[in-house]
């Protein structure tokens, strides 16, 4: 690459970064159904034209934000996973617990931006599906450990929900009983209803502890998926 290839790339990179964190202070400040590539051009001091250069669309400018909110999140979750190595399998869990909920309400509006209300027009693409999944994979690698290791409680699993149980492992490749991952499922979406119920307020005036409240109800989610 030429010296002024190299200096164009930087510029391109530069201008993008640019773009993308003033989208995110229109996030925290307007909401994502009111972003706009011509605001953002504006309180740039671009022409529209110019930001479409990198950005065909708002969309794409979601796409991206959206994409990169969920590696955030599954790089806090990972590092502490990563972090709790030599833990138990319990204390693992609930380290990647924490750590998610820590990121919540570090990033607000980029926890809202993925798992708050959806964006009307918005449909996200299956380009953000490998980051999305970057923190049940966490999940997933703890119990299998888990499995592989001490072993796991034994769970029920209701008759009518078993090959809906074996579908979900065989989607997910999980090298899981389906009772397991039956369990992790309901356990991965248990945890982000308590994330969202703490940052959007649904806890106002019924828990005050809520750090105490969170761990004892992230234990309970490691022993319903039966960590031991």
């Amino acid at each position: 690459m030429s010296t002024a290839q190299g200096a164009r790339a930087r510029a391109r990179i530069e201008v993008t970064a640019a773009i993308k964190d003033e989208a995110r202070r229109q996030l925290a400040a307007e909401g994502a159904a009111k972003l706009s590539l011509r605001a953002v051009a504006r309180e740039l001091g671009m022409v529209s034209s110019a930001l479409y250069r990198y950005f065909a669309s708002r969309d794409d400018l979601l796409t991206a934000l959206i994409i990169e909110a969920y590696d955030s999140l599954g790089e806090a979750a990972e590092a502490a996973r990563d972090a709790a190595a030599d833990a138990a399998p319990v204390p693992r869990w609930t380290a990647v617990c924490e750590a998610v909920r820590a990121w919540a309400l570090d990033r607000p509006h980029e926890y809202a931006l993925i798992y708050g209300s959806p964006v009307p027009g918005y449909s996200a693409p299956e380009a953000t599906v490998p980051a999305a999944s970057r923190v049940g994979h966490v999940f997933l690698g703890i119990v299998r450990d888990a499995h592989q290791g001490p072993g796991l409680a034994e769970l029920a699993l209701p008759a009518v929900l078993r090959s809906e149980a074996e579908r979900m492992a065989a989607d997910l490749g999980a090298d899981l009983p389906p009772e397991a991952v039956t369990a992790l499922v309901a356990a991965w979406a248990q945890l982000f209803g308590l994330v969202s119920f703490e940052l959007f307020g649904q806890f106002h005036r019924v828990v005050e502890d809520r750090e105490e409240f969170f761990r004892h109800a992230a234990t309970g989610l490691a022993h319903g998926v039966g960590l031991r």
